[in-house]
């Protein structure tokens, strides 16, 4: 009997050291992938709520006058208080286009700069430039944006702003050391949708957020011609993973607070397999691919520090409806944007006294339009008077929302406050490009989002716009 209980006692000892491996090497598979998190250089500090002195106008020089640039340059003939002193683009074309607009407008040609590949250097050389506003292809935003910040100047970089880890550690290094706004231009969190929700997101009309979704869903079939150099396929034929993923990315983290009070802490990302990219290709030019990168759609799950959870999706290669999808869940309502506008509220959330006929209202189905526009109307964003949003609509640029963008970038800088998006919002809404790489080609397996605050999220509470008091 005495050796059988030793006997036992032995295999338990056995199997609890069994076990006990067992919970290691379960605890290493489910630790999720780090990348590094560089220390903060010596004597530098975060640039959370930045001001910088007032600027009375705001001198801006325009690099990269294609697709986007060209319409950046006309919004700002819109915008009081700035001065439109360089163009460059290296297509001499390109910026005589933009100098008819300052001739149209009866205003003095501005600097020109084209033709050779650094030229885009001597606008940020110039002592009279307060901004540079960056429109170029991807693969130079951030090159761009160091650059001009090293040379005293505020950046605003077309998105994404950039697309490695090691470009966004050099832009956030190199703002917190000059102290120079460096804002990523996503305009989508200034489509009157979005804002509207946020401020009802805000105002707890839905209760607490728990799950948010975003994406950019847009077949480009037509348009890669368009792209200079053809740079944009070529960008997705070599880089695998959401290298395109602002324009979900942006709403998504504003509703969620992220950095301020909330982090992205980890994510998993899945995609399939390439087959539109290389038939294009084929199509075009005869040329057979079998290593195109990019798959025809690429699905990012994120969970925050906080408990709650991100859905992005980018597809830019089959023949799908546009959607940004903009979801917002929260424990008492609920808002989306596509394929229709849409809120579902809680019969307690509705203030019967602001909005009418409610009576039959309930968590299981859409407000009526009605209802809906009452919500609209009540919860407006309080960035928008009138005259704004009707010069917005006039002025254009994706429905106006380009031209609120540029509007609240002047505004701050002129009014000495904290832009509406800084390097960190920049920085957390550009990591997709990599990190969703690193976990599909790891087998989807979790990646640690880096905390780009380096310990800064929790300083301040809840997305604010600043105004000038």
């Amino acid at each position: 009997m005495k050796q059988l209980l030793n006997t036992l006692a032995i295999s338990s000892l056995i199997l609890l050291a069994s076990l006990a491996s067992c919970t290691q090497k379960n605890k290493e598979v489910f630790s999720p992938l780090t990348t590094e998190v560089p220390t903060r250089p010596s004597g530098q500090e975060d640039v959370l709520l930045l001001t910088t002195p007032k600027l009375d106008t705001v001198r801006v020089g325009f690099i990269g006058l294609g697709m986007r640039g060209v319409g950046a340059v006309n919004r700002f003939l819109n915008i009081p208080g700035t001065k439109v002193v360089a163009l460059c683009d290296i297509r001499p074309e390109c910026v005589d286009k933009s100098q008819e607009l300052l001739t149209k407008k009866g205003l003095p040609e501005a600097a020109a700069y084209s033709g050779a590949e650094e030229s885009w250097k001597e606008v940020c050389d110039r002592d009279d430039i307060d901004l540079v506003y960056i429109a170029t292809d991807w693969k130079h935003h951030a090159e761009m944006g160091v650059y001009a910040m090293e040379h005293g100047k505020h950046v605003a970089i077309e998105v994404p702003a950039a697309m490695t880890l090691a470009e966004i550690w050099q832009l956030i290094n190199t703002s917190e050391k000059t102290r120079k706004h460096c804002m990523q231009l996503e305009n989508c969190v200034y489509d009157f949708f979005e804002m509207t929700t946020l401020n009802m997101a805000q105002q707890g009309v839905f209760g607490e957020i728990l799950h948010v979704e975003g994406s950019y869903i847009h077949n480009l079939e037509d348009f890669w011609t368009h792209y200079w150099n053809n740079w944009r396929m070529d960008y997705n034929r070599q880089h695998r993973g959401d290298v395109y993923a602002t324009h979900g990315m942006g709403p998504a983290c504003q509703l969620l607070n992220i950095h301020r009070g909330d982090r992205m802490k980890t994510l998993v990302a899945m995609d399939t397999k390439a087959v539109n990219g290389p038939a294009y290709i084929k199509k075009q030019t005869g040329e057979d691919v079998t290593d195109f990168q990019n798959g025809d759609q690429t699905s990012t799950l994120i969970r925050t520090e906080k408990g709650k959870t991100m859905l992005i999706q980018h597809n830019v290669m089959t023949p799908r409806p546009y959607s940004r999808m903009y979801q917002a869940v929260g424990t008492d309502g609920y808002a989306s944007k596509y394929p229709i506008s849409q809120f579902c509220l809680r019969p307690s959330q509705v203030d019967s006294q602001d909005i009418p006929d409610h009576e039959n209202l309930n968590a299981h189905g859409a407000v009526s339009a009605e209802v809906k526009n009452a919500l609209m109307a009540k919860y407006k964003s309080p960035i928008l008077d009138q005259e704004l949003e009707e010069t917005a609509q006039k002025v254009g640029g994706h429905g106006g929302m380009d031209y609120i963008m540029d509007y609240r970038l002047v505004y701050c800088l002129r009014n000495g406050l904290p832009l509406d998006m800084d390097v960190y919002d920049l920085a957390e809404w550009c990591s997709l490009a990599e990190l969703s790489r690193i976990s599909i080609e790891n087998g989807s397996a979790p990646v640690e989002v880096p905390d780009f605050t380096r310990g800064g999220w929790e300083k301040t509470t809840g997305y604010r716009y600043a105004f000038n008091k």
